[in-house]
């Protein structure tokens, strides 16, 4: 049985890409690690309107996280490797990797990444949308 798309409407043209997007963030909304925050900070004297996405890393350090962009997605990666020289009589808190990755819009822009506390956290600008009204002209064939 196949699905029907919300985009095979006649007047959506050009959505492909939104579809694949959609079906992308689908997919890795399962995994619930690290858990994170998206807020929205006020524009100020120094900094424009921006997005800050948070994640609890605790445990990992600066070297074992790695942020990139890829295309128009913001990919977060950590890993941890399981240190043999230690000998756990319990092991609660276990070594882990994990890749989180989020779906920017065009001409989103990455200001930069910090670590504290525990917390990482990077800043979005988001673009300031352009309106552009173009007129376009129309000509006449008249074909007898």
């Amino acid at each position: 049985m196949s699905r029907q798309s919300p985009f095979g409407h006649p007047f959506l043209l050009g959505f492909d890409e939104i579809e694949q997007a959609l079906d992308r963030v689908a997919k890795a909304a399962g995994d619930g690690y690290p858990p994170y925050n998206i807020e929205r900070l006020p524009r100020t004297e120094h900094a424009p309107e921006r997005l800050r996405i948070t994640l609890a890393v605790a445990g990992f350090t600066q070297d074992q996280l790695e942020v990139t962009l890829e295309e128009s997605q913001l990919v977060i990666r950590g890993r941890q490797s399981d240190d043999k020289t230690r000998h756990f009589l319990h092991r609660g808190i276990a070594a882990r990797q994990f890749q989180r990755t989020f779906l920017l819009v065009d001409g989103m822009e990455v200001m930069g990444a910090d670590l504290s506390n525990g917390l990482l956290s990077i800043d979005l600008v988001r673009p300031e949308p352009e309106r552009v009204i173009r007129k376009i002209n129309i000509s006449a064939s008249d074909k007898v």
